[in-house]
């Protein structure tokens, strides 16, 4: 193999591998120029990962000019030691530049302020180097400054989950003419995905460094959403700022429309950025935003303390009470099956509820008061029209709470432990602790598999005391299930779930988050299926 002499900077330029832009001679690269040319024309019909706002600010590769930002990979920058594309000339095509040290040559492989590493990368250091430009004479007025990564790593090949088909429901199944007459199937993600700001080396001691790092969770996080390909995404735990400049706009390019509502107060003072809330995303060819709801506890909470709280005892009531915990509602109309938009008398809408009830275990009262709030929330929704619903998010409540013995039963036994704590007392009388909402948790259609083999494995995923999960969320101090998706159970029918994961495989890297899983939550996913509609 020959040493290369040559580089074709259009390659740089169009994101073709790296390896692919070098020759060993003038000769070589002429004689390769009729296969070469193709790799150009295919990456000129791809979109520029850059973007062509990239190449305005900055200049084209092997102009001269304003060029003043290079990103160096494999290796790195151009004209080692100076200013890059900055009155410079054209840039070489040769390697660039040897550091007479370390004997490494570098490389140039961008000029543009981001840069993803390629495979081409792996195994190579990345320099990254820039110079302040006086923006009229176009001439650099300081130094350089540069800054060095280390070497680029594989990136973890993510554990496939597969949807498993269930049978039937808790009310019977389906028979075959009523599947087909029915509004067909669509899926439903929830995903706590841990916000930056909860992400620390103190709180996750046990996670490399580098896989806390938003820069590299977001895009682990978004690959794995997009992957599950679901219709309507519930996420907990975004952060505004990764909403806005983020997920929104990666998602928007899969096709989906996007629902936020953000905290009341802010996790850190001083840092509206760092304030986080529920994310929802629905397909645009699948539904249609009808309307949409936003449940602040606080102002509930507010209104309490004002029916029933004695003044004197307002602001310690307050105090207890008040946890900036929302929850997102938002009311789709289906465009799939066979009630369409020309036949209003016959919508199939859709009720979709996005929680997290981020409140301290010893605050049960509070749990369980603002879960009971937002049931009665979707009793009046469900009133006034005859709507299925999907109750989704994070709630902080294992199997066996009164949170979710009020979800999943529609009522708390007056005896239940929970009760016990209620210094304010707003959960008197208890018989009040209840909601007519035949809600249903999908997950606990895994219990209900008939089989052997394959199903048996997902059985002993799931507590069969509870019929939940085992976990939904495994840290090294605590490992259980506070995540869920429930479902009307009279309107909706659980076809399949994303299969669960098993505590083992986890456990190489102690606990989540890892380099392989970016949250420490899991994400749970059903498929559901609309019941035709009993004519009444």
């Amino acid at each position: 193999m020959e040493q290369a002499t040559i580089q074709c900077l259009g390659c740089l330029k169009s994101k073709i591998p790296v390896a692919k832009s070098y020759h060993c001679s003038a000769k070589c690269f002429s004689d390769a120029w009729q296969h070469h040319k193709v790799l150009h024309e295919r990456a000129s019909s791809a979109l520029n990962e850059n973007g062509a706002e990239e190449e305005e600010l900055f200049g084209r590769f092997g102009s001269g000019g304003s060029g003043v930002l290079s990103t160096a990979g494999s290796g790195s920058l151009s004209n080692f030691g100076q200013s890059p594309g900055v009155n410079n000339g054209p840039v070489p095509f040769y390697p660039s530049g040897t550091d007479k040290n370390s004997g490494e040559t570098w490389f140039e492989v961008g000029r543009s302020r981001t840069y993803t590493p390629t495979a081409d990368d792996i195994g190579h250091a990345l320099k990254f180097e820039c110079v302040a430009v006086d923006s009229e004479k176009k001439s650099p007025i300081g130094p350089s400054t540069s800054i060095m990564t280390s070497r680029v790593i594989p990136a973890p090949t993510p554990t496939p989950r597969r949807l498993i088909q269930v049978n039937g429901d808790v009310l019977g199944h389906l028979d075959l003419d009523s599947q087909i007459s029915s509004l067909g199937t669509f899926t439903v993600l929830s995903y706590n995905i841990l916000a930056d700001a909860y992400a620390t080396t103190d709180a996750y001691s046990y996670c490399p460094t580098w896989a806390l790092t938003w820069n590299y969770r977001r895009q682990n996080l978004l690959r794995e959403i997009i992957g599950y390909h679901a219709d309507i995404i519930c996420l907990q735990e975004v952060q505004v700022n990764h909403f806005e400049d983020f997920f929104s706009p990666e998602l928007d390019k899969h096709g989906y429309q996007a629902l936020y509502k953000k905290r009341t107060t802010e996790v850190y003072s001083g840092n509206p950025m760092a304030i986080d809330g529920c994310a929802t995303f629905f397909r645009r060819d699948k539904f249609s935003h009808v309307k949409k709801y936003e449940v602040e506890f606080n102002k509930a909470a507010q209104s309490l303390t004002d029916a029933i709280i004695p003044a004197a005892q307002k602001r310690v009531a307050l105090s207890r009470l008040i946890k900036d915990n929302i929850a997102l509602i938002a009311v789709l109309e289906a465009k799939f099956g066979n009630h369409g938009a020309e036949n209003p008398g016959k919508r199939q809408l859709l009720c979709v509820a996005n929680t997290h009830i981020n409140v301290h275990q010893d605050l049960k009262d509070v749990k369980l008061w603002e879960v009971h709030t937002l049931l009665k929330g979707l009793e009046k929704i469900a009133v006034s029209a005859d709507i299925p619903m999907l109750v989704c998010g994070d709630f902080n409540s294992t199997p066996g709470s009164s949170p979710h013995a009020l979800l999943a039963m529609g009522k708390v036994d007056q005896h239940h432990p929970d009760l016990a704590i209620d210094p304010l007392g707003i959960l008197r009388p208890p018989s009040k602790l209840n909601h007519q909402l035949p809600l249903v948790s999908a997950y606990s259609a895994f219990a209900r598999m008939v089989g052997v083999g394959y199903d048996l494995e997902h059985q002993r995923r799931t507590d069969p005391a509870t019929n939940e999960p085992l976990f939904t969320n495994c840290t090294r101090d605590f490992t259980g299930t506070i995540d869920y998706i429930f479902y009307t159970a009279d309107s909706l029918t659980v076809d399949s779930l994303l299969e669960l994961l098993d505590e083992e495989s986890l456990r190489k890297d102690t606990a989540l988050p890892s380099p392989e899983w970016s949250s420490d939550h899991i994400a749970l996913l059903a498929e559901f299926r609309c019941k035709p509609r009993i004519r009444r």
